[in-house]
């Protein structure tokens, strides 16, 4: 599905990117995630509508509605971050097929992945670095390594929003997968969450009004009117569109179609347990395969490596 063909020289190994995440982030942080450290989750169903049921044999995509575990987040390795720091939201879903397997959709509040290729995301992670003296990046360092590769420009220059709620965000999977339907034809794909309420973001002003977790404490008090819901939009490929390539927008003109509705009801109830579980972007199920995207199969061997840290800490074998 490829236009052309993507780096594959110098790949880093999962440690040397967990590695310069931690050092990006500030720390490390034992027992937390090197990405997306602090979040909340709950559960919901999820109720397909039919459209997606002739280009896929997905379970969760036919007519059969299945439960789902949600966790909400943001994309720093600190945990204290505040919830209206200009950062990336995230929103990991588990799909509890009837089969009593799962399969995994991450998502995140910007339509573009920040590097191509795992070395890119290396360089990048490690040019964000906090300069020691004052605790940021060197704007100067992160506008030279942009300027080396400014195919990435518009990804990295991307201004997340500081939504209303978690509930009013948009989330894209960045990552094209592709469907197979029961005679092995093959649609690539791309999917976003559309909040049914509508996208709301604050402003600076509104924002530096918000306390550290009122993203959190601002959905569990949405919840108590109903549920939170979000319809699943899925962009169509076509030929010549990049599979490989996270940072390379498709047409606007591509065909959607609506997957399914999601309605969340209620937090967890064991929030350390879920909070705790490994997301995976490229836990498939049968109907789905992976697309030749470098990044979308890297990123299964960073977040083992995490998970793995964050186990050995919760162990006690760990002093990292």
């Amino acid at each position: 599905m490829s236009s052309r063909t993507s780096e594959t020289v110098d790949q880093p190994d999962a440690a040397q990117v967990v590695d310069s995440m931690e050092r990006m982030g500030g720390g490390p942080y034992p027992g937390y995630r090197r990405s997306s450290a602090k979040g909340s989750c709950f559960v919901g169903t999820f109720t397909p509508t039919g459209e997606a049921a002739a280009l896929t044999t997905a379970a969760h995509l036919q007519y059969q509605q299945v439960p789902v575990t949600v966790r909400f987040s943001n994309s720093e390795g600190n945990p204290h971050t505040p919830d209206a720091a200009p950062v990336t939201r995230g929103m990991a879903t588990r799909f509890h097929l009837p089969d009593s397997t799962e399969t995994d959709l991450l998502g995140i509040t910007v339509p573009l992945f920040v590097a191509s290729t795992p070395q890119e995301f290396l360089g990048l992670t490690e040019a964000l670095r906090p300069d020691p003296t004052t605790g940021h990046p060197d704007p100067a360092t992160v506008q030279a390594y942009v300027a080396a590769h400014p195919h990435l420009a518009p990804a990295v220059m991307q201004q997340p929003p500081v939504p209303v709620s978690y509930g009013s965000a948009a989330y894209w999977a960045i990552h094209a997968f592709i469907w197979a339907d029961a005679r092995g034809g093959r649609q690539p794909v791309r999917y976003r969450w559309e909040p049914e309420s509508g996208r709301a973001v604050l402003t600076t002003e509104e924002a530096a009004t918000r306390t550290a977790d009122y993203l959190t404490e601002e959905f569990h008090e949405r919840l108590r009117s109903g549920p939170v819901a979000f319809t699943l939009r899925v962009q169509l490929g076509e030929d010549g569109d990049p599979t490989h390539d996270p940072t390379t927008p498709w047409p606007d003109t591509r065909k959607e179609l609506t997957a399914g509705r999601l309605e969340l009801t209620a937090p967890v109830q064991d929030q350390e347990h879920w909070s705790g579980q490994r997301f995976d972007p490229t836990r498939i199920t049968a109907g789905i395969t992976l697309s030749d995207d470098p990044v979308l199969a890297f990123r299964a061997h960073a977040y083992a490596e995490s998970f793995d840290r964050r186990s050995r800490r919760q162990r006690g074998g760990w002093s990292g």
